[in-house]
C-alpha cells in the first residue's frame, strides 16, 4: 500500500513514536497490492467512507500524500511499520490519523496488511499506556492477540483470544501457553516463542488446529513477534492469531481445480480420463469416489433418443479409495450397474442436478431397500455423506460420479457440490472428445480396413504375407496401404504407399489411389509409367480438394511400385518419395535396394525413374512405410538396421516374420501407422515355360498348332488342346497379318495356361461386331469366348497379346 508520513515522529522498528490516540479504533485489511479488502465499522466513523466506497479501491487514494522513503523501505521487508499520515476525510478536510501497518501471511504464500488506525492527538502521558494496549488495541482488535513476557507468561490478552480458548481474560494472566492448551498440537508454538525470545527476531507459521472450545478445526496464520524496549532489547513475545479458513479452503479448492485441469485428459481413452477423474478427487475431496458411464459410451456411439429406460443401465468404468480395505468392497471395474428410476443416481440424471445425501436419508433408504446388496456395501464402507454429481457434455448425458466420506468428519457442503460439478464438468469434456475420437477412429478404421486386401490373391510369382497397424495415438488412421496385383505372364506387381495425413479424409484419399494404381496395372503399364499417370492422379485430387472448403491443406502420397516375372526372375521396380525396400537373398545377406530416388506424388513435372534387378529364387522382398522406421526416440540409420537385422535372420514363415518386425520395431502405440508387405520369390522353371520364335508367313499358323499340340501332350495336357490351339491360331494370324517381325510365341504352364503372343508392332487389337457377310473380325471374339481372360501389354519395343485359359479338370 503506497502512505507517506507527514512529517511526524515514527519508529522503524514498529514501536509507536510520541503521540498518543484516541480510543476510536479504525481498522482496515488491504492485500499485498495495497488494495482494500476489509473496512471496518470505526474505519467509517473515522474517515466517513462505507466499505462499498473504499473497498477494491487502493490505500493510497485516502491520503494527502506519500510515504517517506524509510517507511516505503519498511514496508517492502514487508516489516512492521508505525506513523501519523495525512488522511482525506470524506468531507473533503485532512484527518491525522496515527497509522499502524503490520503484515499477516494468509497461508497461501501472500501477505496480507492489518492498518488500525486512530485520530492522533499529540504526545501521549505516560499512565495513558495501560489503557491505550488494553481498551483500544486489544480490546477492538478482530485478530486474536496476546502478550506474553520472556518467562512465556501471558500479560494481556483480548477478548478474541478468550473466546478461542474458552477462558477469561484473567485467567489467561500469568499462565504458559502449555497451562491452558495441553495438546501436543501446540507445543510447537511454545518452542516458537522461545525462539523469539532469543533471537529477536519474528517467526511465522499456518496450522490446522482445533481450539479447545470449538468443534472442528481451522486453519490459523500464527504470527509471532518479539517485543522490545527503547533500547531493542527483548521484554516478551506476541502472539497474533488470523482465520484463513476461508481463505484456505477456497486457495485449496482452486488448486484442485487446476490440478484437475492439468492431469485430466491426458490421452483421448474413455476408461483413462475416468479414473484420472477420481483419482484427482480422492482423498482431498472423498474417501472413495467412482466414475459409471452409459453403454453408448464405451460402444463409441451416438446417445440414444429418448430419456433412459428404467432401470438405468452403465457400466462401472473408474473407481479410487483412499484405503484398499475400501477399495476391495467397491464394484469391480467393468461391473454391469443397474439403477432404479427411484435411486439417487437416476433421479441425479434425470434433474440433471448434483445432489448431497445423508446415509439415513429417505431416498437412500428407499434405494437401499430395493438393493440390498448395494445396501450392505454401503453400509461397510463406512460413509456418512455421499454426493452424485451428474456427468454432462454439450447437452448429453453420459453418466454419473458417486462420492463419498467416511474419515472426513464434515458432511459434504455446497462449496465442496459447485467444487465436484467445476472438476465433472471438465472431465465430462475429456471423456465426451475421447468418445467423439472412438467414434471416428473406429469409422476411419472400417474404412481403412475396407480399403485394403482382406486377403491377399493366390498366384505363383511369390509367396506374400502384410500387416497394417493404425496409428495408437492422438493422429489417427492414416493413408497407408499395401497390395498384391496379379498381372499377365504369371507377373506379379507389389504397391506399398502412403497418403500425408491423417483421419477419414487420409483414408478415402488412400482408397481411391489403390484403385488407380490398380487401373493403371491392369495395363500392363511399366512402373515408372504407371508412378507418372499416379501422379496426375494426385494433383487432379488436390486441385479437387483445393475448391473444397471443407478439405483442408493439400494432398501428396509416397509410393513404391514392383513387378516381379517368375520366368526371368527380374524385378523392375520405381519409387516416389518412398522409403527403399530391402532384399534378402537366400544366403541371408540384407540389403537396401538402391532405387533412383523421386520426388513425392502431387508435385508433378519431374520424371521417375525404374531400375531392374535380378531376384534368385527364395528372395525376401520387404516393402514399407515410413510408420516402421520412423520414431522421435531414435536416430533413422538405427532403426534401418535393426530392419535389416530382423529381415535375415533364419528362414521362416513370413506371418511370423512380420510379426517378428513390428514387435521389434514398434511401441506399444506408434505415432504413425504402418503398413508392410513382405514377399519370399518363387520361379517358374525351364519345364513350365515353351518358346518359339515364328516367321511372319501365313503358313507358320499351321506349324504353330502342332508345336502347341505336341507340347501339351509333353505336359499332360491334352483335354486342353482344343481350346489352346483355336487361341493360338487366333493370336499368331493376328500377329502375321496386322503385326511386324518378329513374332514370337510362349506358352506358360501354371495355375492355368498362358498363351503369349509378341510381334514388333505397337497397335493395340480391339474387339468389333464382325457383320454377317464380313470374312474376318471374329477371332479376338472367339478368344475372349474360350479365354478366362485376355489383354494386351506393351514393351519398349512392340507389344504382347496374351490370353489365360483354364486347364481341363
Amino acid at each position: 500500500m503506497a502512505l507517506q508520513d507527514k512529517g511526524a515522529e515514527s519508529r522503524p522498528d514498529g514501536a509507536p513514536g510520541p503521540y498518543t490516540t484516541t480510543s476510536t479504533t479504525a481498522v482496515a485489511i488491504a492485500d499485498e497490492r495495497g488494495v482494500i479488502t476489509g473496512w471496518s465499522e470505526e474505519a467509517r466513523s473515522l474517515l466517513g467512507y462505507v466499505p462499498g466506497e473504499v473497498v477494491s479501491r487502493p490505500a493510497a487514494d485516502l491520503l494527502v500524500s506519500r510515504l517517506p522513503p524509510s517507511a516505503l523501505r519498511r514496508l517492502a521487508e514487508q516489516a512492521p511499520w508505525y506513523g501519523v499520515l495525512p488522511a482525506r476525510h470524506r468531507d473533503g478536510r485532512t484527518v491525522d490519523v496515527a497509522v499502524r501497518a503490520r503484515p499477516c501471511p494468509d497461508g497461501g504464500g501472500r501477505t496480507q496488511w492489518v492498518l488500525t488506525a486512530s485520530v492522533a492527538d499529540g504526545p501521549s502521558l505516560p499512565g495513558d499506556k495501560d489503557t491505550l494496549l488494553r481498551e483500544l488495541t486489544l480490546s477492538q482488535l478482530p485478530v486474536a492477540v496476546a502478550f506474553y513476557d520472556r518467562d512465556n507468561r501471558a500479560v494481556g490478552a483480548n477478548d478474541v483470544i478468550a473466546r478461542i480458548v474458552g477462558l477469561p481474560e484473567e485467567q489467561i494472566r500469568g499462565r504458559r501457553l502449555r497451562d491452558f492448551l495441553p495438546s501436543p498440537a501446540y507445543d510447537e508454538f511454545t518452542e516458537l516463542q522461545d525462539q523469539v525470545v532469543r533471537t529477536g527476531e519474528p517467526a511465522h507459521v499456518v496450522r490446522h488446529l482445533r481450539a479447545p472450545s470449538e468443534s472442528r478445526g481451522r486453519v490459523w496464520s500464527v504470527f509471532l513477534s518479539p517485543l522490545k524496549n527503547h533500547l531493542g532489547q527483548v521484554q516478551g513475545s506476541s502472539i497474533a492469531l488470523l482465520d484463513i479458513t476461508e481463505q484456505y479452503l477456497a486457495r485449496q479448492r482452486l488448486q484442485l481445480v487446476d490440478e484437475a485441469g492439468n492431469r485430466i485428459g491426458s490421452t483421448l481413452d474413455v476408461t483413462r480420463t475416468a479414473q484420472e477423474l477420481v483419482d484427482v478427487v480422492v482423498p482431498r475431496l472423498a474417501d472413495y469416489a467412482s466414475v459409471d458411464l452409459l453403454e453408448f459410451i464405451h460402444r463409441g456411439e451416438e446417445p440414444p433418443d429418448g430419456p433412459p429406460c428404467d432401470p438405468i443401465t452403465m457400466r462401472r468404468t473408474a473407481r479410487q479409495a483412499g484405503t484398499d480395505a475400501l477399495l476391495g468392497i467397491m464394484l469391480r471395474l467393468g461391473s454391469k450397474v443397474e439403477y432404479p428410476v427411484s435411486a439417487p443416481t437416476a433421479e441425479c440424471l434425470a434433474t440433471g442436478r448434483s445432489a448431497v445425501y445423508e446415509v439415513n436419508d429417505s431416498s437412500m433408504a428407499r434405494w437401499t431397500a430395493q438393493d440390498p446388496e448395494r445396501a450392505t456395501r454401503l453400509l461397510r464402507s463406512g460413509a456418512h455423506s455421499v454426493m452424485v454429481v451428474p456427468m454432462r457434455a454439450r447437452g448429453v448425458t453420459l453418466g454419473s460420479v458417486f462420492l463419498g466420506r467416511t474419515r472426513h468428519p464434515e458432511t459434504f457442503a455446497q462449496d465442496d457440490v459447485l467444487l465436484a460439478e467445476e472438476i465433472t464438468a471438465r472431465a465430462a469434456v475429456c471423456i465426451d472428445n475421447a468418445r467423439r475420437y472412438t467414434r471416428e477412429r473406429v469409422t476411419a478404421v472400417t474404412l481403412q480396413r475396407s480399403l485394403l486386401p482382406v486377403t491377399l490373391p493366390r498366384q505363383s510369382a511369390v509367396e506374400a504375407a502384410s500387416r497394417y497397424l493404425p496409428a495408437g495415438g492422438r493422429a489417427g488412421v492414416g493413408g497407408d496401404w499395401f497390395d498384391v496385383i496379379p498381372l499377365s505372364g504369371a507377373r506379379v506387381a507389389l504397391v506399398v504407399g502412403d497418403v500425408v495425413g491423417h483421419g477419414v479424409q487420409a483414408s478415402a484419399t488412400m482408397g481411391r489411389l489403390r484403385t488407380a494404381v490398380r487401373t493403371l496395372a491392369d495395363i500392363d503399364l511399366p512402373p515408372d509409367e504407371l508412378l507418372t499417370h499416379l501422379d496426375d492422379v494426385v494433383i487432379r485430387l488436390s486441385s479437387e480438394a483445393a475448391a473444397d472448403a471443407d478439405i483442408a491443406g493439400d494432398i501428396g502420397a509416397t509410393c513404391l511400385y514392383a513387378v516381379y516375372d517368375p520366368v526371368s526372375r527380374r524385378c523392375s521396380l520405381a519409387r516416389a518419395g518412398h522409403p527403399p525396400p530391402v532384399v534378402v537373398t537366400p544366403d541371408g545377406e540384407a540389403t537396401f535396394l538402391d532405387l533412383p530416388a523421386s520426388p513425392p506424388l502431387g508435385l508433378g513435372g519431374l520424371p521417375f525413374e525404374a531400375c531392374e534387378v535380378e531376384l534368385p529364387e527364395g528372395s525376401l522382398l520387404a516393402l514399407y512405410t515410413d510408420g516402421l522406421i520412423e520414431d522421435r526416440g531414435h536416430e533413422i540409420d538405427e532403426r534401418l538396421r535393426t530392419l535389416r537385422r530382423t529381415l535375415s535372420r533364419p528362414a521362416q514363415a513370413l506371418d511370423t516374420l512380420c510379426d517378428d518386425v513390428l514387435a521389434t520395431l514398434l511401441p506399444a502405440l506408434p505415432d504413425d501407422d504402418i503398413a508392410l508387405l513382405v514377399a519370399r520369390t518363387r520361379a517358374l522353371g525351364a519345364g513350365q515355360v515353351a518358346t518359339w520364335s515364328l516367321p511372319s508367313e501365313p503358313v507358320v499358323v499351321a506349324q504353330a498348332r502342332k508345336q502347341v499340340t505336341d507340347q501339351l501332350t509333353a505336359w499332360g495336357l491334352d483335354e486342353s488342346a482344343f481350346v489352346t490351339e483355336l487361341v493360338v491360331s487366333e493370336l499368331v494370324t493376328n500377329a502375321i497379318r496386322y503385326g511386324r517381325p518378329p513374332v514370337r510365341l510362349r506358352l506358360i504352364r501354371d495355375g492355368s495356361l498362358i498363351c503369349e503372343v509378341s510381334d514388333a508392332s505397337s497397335t493395340s487389337p480391339h474387339l468389333r461386331r464382325a457383320r454377317s457377310f464380313d470374312e474376318g473380325g471374329r477371332g479376338l471374339l472367339l478368344v475372349a469366348q474360350f479365354a478366362w481372360h485376355w489383354g494386351t501389354r506393351h514393351a519398349a519395343q512392340g507389344k504382347t497379346i496374351w490370353a489365360e485359359i483354364p486347364l481341363a479338370a
